[in-house]
């Protein structure tokens, strides 16, 4: 049930993410001020990541246990989960003036291709 849960959740992992990385892509090449929808998208996936990696060790611990082959799943994703803490909280310390769509189009890119690569350092298909 664990390996179902954590496989299936990667759907919503991806879909969050495009989602939040189109609307920060969107808000940046209009110009438009920053505002409440990207802090939400940009939350929704960094709490989905977490739920993700958080079904990950409880997998590794209840489930099928550390195999090798995992261990570079396990550090993209890490690394994933790195790049959209980061950028959050670089954007909570911001004045609300100085705020922009431009580190979260970096953060939850660059945790896409992580996670992209992460998912195929497995086997597993993206979709």
């Amino acid at each position: 049930m664990l390996f179902h849960a954590h496989s299936g959740i990667r759907y919503l992992v991806l879909l969050l993410g495009v989602a939040a990385l189109m609307y920060a892509l969107f808000g940046l090449l209009t110009g438009r001020r920053y505002d409440r929808g990207m802090r939400i998208l940009s939350a929704g996936f960094t709490g989905l990541l977490d739920l993700q990696i958080f079904l990950g060790v409880a997998l590794l611990i209840f489930g099928r246990g550390f195999q090798m082959a995992i261990f570079g799943h396990i550090v993209l994703t890490v690394f994933a989960a790195a790049a959209v803490h980061v950028t959050s909280s670089v954007m909570k310390r911001r004045d609300p003036r100085e705020k922009s769509y431009g580190p979260h189009a970096v953060g939850v890119g660059a945790a896409l291709v992580l996670i992209v690569v992460g998912i195929m350092a497995i086997g597993r298909p993206i979709l």
